[in-house]
């Protein structure tokens, strides 16, 4: 059921990279010290760490991140470390089962689910300590649905368009900004022997970036939003109206998409054998690092705008961090190390490693920011609201009945099928929203 990228309810704004909204938390028992707090931290003893950080360039960065925790707060950090899909899969039964102390996970909507299941730890006096290090938005995404928090960040990352300045330039390609140039874009690259848009799917989750970003192109952010929430029929016009777009665009996305992983996608790119890549720049540009391909040759687009009502004022940019295990063994340690995590001088440290996330903590300085960073703070702070991911923003089984649909959709991008996907759909959504 928890298959996928996985997380949250949407932000409401953002402002300068840094999220602006409202809400609030409960004083609990405040036992538990550790850098980021007032009080000694916890010396001499060891958490256990589990994580899905997996892709070399991001498990690098992570161990970093808690070497420098371990420095700090003298608690050691041992990190069990499990591959993304296969760590999402086995999400419940490793909670329920013999978890370690700490987990990475995803704010707002699925952190709220195993919250609600009693699978996680409160950190409420976590949040005594570093509450005034972070918005009330990401407080917000941090809290569960009893009010409490549950949830320690850590950056956040838009997903735009990537492309290769010097494939534009020797091709002569020009950024489009309208549907209609985006349109005859890609319609020029299959012309000059190009892949347009790199694309893969056999994960799952990488398409439903594709539907949210046409959703908040032509419906807008509220209408995403209560879609999500079974709030809007999923057999809509508006969602007959998104998979239009998608049917058009599919004869420039690279063929047999449920067949390929993103980093063998991220791999035309780079070869520029394909011109575009739509997705998230924590798998597009960490890949690049990955693969040491040419960092410095990377930028990117937001998603062109289709409806003018909207432009280009939404985007999907999901927020990233950390849980403690209801069953913890050593509580008192794993919370000194989140202490230390949510301060801006734990995410500057991380992000010296992490070349292409973002930090959230207010007025976070990171001199070490490159291109793609510092672009990616511009462009999700002009944004009027960004959601965090259909399989985030939605109940988790919809979000896994939407990837199967979605993929069969990309075998078969047909006006005909997409009756028949929009008609499962909602009946899927009755059965698990009522």
């Amino acid at each position: 059921m928890l298959r996928g990228v996985a997380g949250a309810a949407g932000l409401a704004a953002v402002s300068g990279g840094l999220l602006t909204a409202c809400g609030g938390s409960d004083d609990k028992d405040k036992k538990t010290t550790g850098s980021g707090g007032s009080s000694k931290p916890v010396a001499g003893g060891s958490v256990t760490f589990g994580s899905n950080y997996s892709d070399p360039a991001v498990k690098a960065a992570f161990a970093a991140l808690t070497g420098a925790a371990t420095t700090s707060t003298k608690v050691n950090v041992k990190i069990n470390t499990v591959d993304h899909n296969t760590f999402q899969q086995n999400i419940t039964s490793y909670l329920q089962g013999t978890p370690d102390d700490l987990f990475t996970w995803f704010a707002g909507y699925r952190m709220q689910y195993f919250a609600a299941q009693g699978l996680a730890q409160q950190l409420d006096d976590v949040w005594d300590k570093i509450g005034g290090n972070f918005s009330d938005s990401v407080k917000k995404l941090s809290t569960g649905l009893d009010g409490h928090q549950y949830f320690v960040p850590l950056y956040n990352y838009p997903w735009v368009v990537f492309y290769n300045k010097s494939h534009f330039k020797e091709k002569g390609y020009t950024v489009p900004t309208t549907w209609d140039e985006y349109m005859a874009l890609v319609k020029k690259m299959k012309g000059d022997g190009i892949i347009p848009i790199a694309f893969a799917d056999k994960d799952g989750w990488p398409a439903l970036g594709t539907f949210d970003i046409l959703n908040l192109r032509i419906n807008g952010y509220d209408y995403h939003s209560k879609l999500m929430k079974h709030e809007i029929p999923w057999t809509d016009q508006g969602v007959n109206t998104v998979f239009q777009h998608w049917v058009e665009l599919m004869p420039y996305m690279q063929s047999g998409a449920n067949g390929r992983i993103f980093q063998d996608a991220v791999k035309t790119l780079e070869k520029k054998e394909a011109g575009m890549m739509f997705q998230g720049s924590t798998q597009v540009a960490a890949q690049y690092v990955t693969d040491k391909a040419n960092l410095d040759d990377l930028d990117f687009f937001v998603y062109p705008a289709i409806n003018p009502k909207w432009g280009q004022d939404y985007m999907d940019a999901p927020v990233d961090g950390f849980m403690l295990s209801k069953k913890a063994k050593n509580s008192d340690g794993a919370k000194a190390i989140l202490e230390y995590i949510g301060t801006g001088a734990a995410e500057a440290s991380y992000l010296k490693t992490d070349q292409w996330d973002v930090g959230l903590a207010n007025g976070l300085q990171v001199p070490s920011y490159n291109a793609i960073q510092k672009k990616s703070v511009e462009e999700i702070g002009k944004c009027k609201a960004v959601a965090q991911f259909m399989d985030r923003d939605a109940d988790p089984a919809m979000a896994t009945a939407m990837i199967s649909l979605i993929q069969n959709f990309i075998d078969e991008p047909t006006t005909s099928n997409i009756a028949s996907i929009q008609k499962k759909a909602e009946q899927q959504a009755k059965d698990i929203y009522s």
